[in-house]
C-alpha cells in the first residue's frame, strides 16, 4: 500500500456536480446558467404564469358569471335515503351524527333534506335547512323536522 492507490472510504463522497469551482472543474466560468438573461442571475424568480412576455393565459381567456362569495352550500339528502336508513339501520331519529356515521354527510357539512321519494317510517330529523315538501312529507307521517 503506497500513496499511489489511496482511495476514500465507500460511501464518504458525495458524486454531485460541484458548480463555481473553477474552470478544471467543467463546471466553472457560468456555473450552468448559460450566458446572461434573467434567469442567470441570482435571486431570480418568476411569476406563475408567465409567458416570457406574451399575453398569459389567464388573461387571454374571457372571464364571465358571478361568483356570490356569501353562498351558502348544503349536502342535499332525500327522504328515499332517509327511509333507506330507517329500514336498514332501525331508526326512528335522525341527526347529523347518524347522516355522519353512516357516510352519508361529513363533519363540515351543512345538511339540507329534500322532498324526492316517499316516507313510510315516523321520523324525527334534525338538520339545517328542509324543502317544503321535505317537512310536509315528514310531518304526513307523524314525524317532527327540526331545524339545527
Amino acid at each position: 500500500m503506497d500513496l499511489s492507490n489511496l482511495k476514500p472510504a465507500k460511501g464518504s463522497t458525495k458524486g454531485r456536480k460541484r458548480i463555481a469551482r473553477g474552470q478544471g472543474s467543467g463546471y466553472g466560468g457560468t456555473s450552468t446558467r448559460g450566458h446572461k438573461g434573467a434567469k442567470s442571475r441570482s435571486g431570480f424568480s418568476q411569476k406563475i404564469g408567465f409567458e416570457g412576455g406574451q399575453m398569459p393565459l389567464y388573461r387571454r381567456v374571457p372571464k364571465f358569471g358571478f361568483k356570490n362569495i356569501n353562498r351558502v352550500e348544503y349536502r342535499g339528502i332525500n327522504i328515499d335515503v332517509l327511509q333507506k336508513l330507517a329500514d336498514d339501520k332501525k331508526v326512528t331519529s335522525i341527526d347529523l351524527e347518524t347522516l355522519i356515521e353512516n357516510g352519508l354527510a361529513s363533519k363540515k357539512d351543512l345538511v339540507k333534506i329534500l322532498g324526492r321519494g316517499e316516507l313510510k317510517a315516523k321520523l324525527e330529523v334534525k338538520a339545517h335547512a328542509f324543502s317544503k315538501s321535505a317537512i310536509a312529507a315528514i310531518e304526513k307521517q307523524g314525524g317532527v323536522a327540526t331545524k339545527i
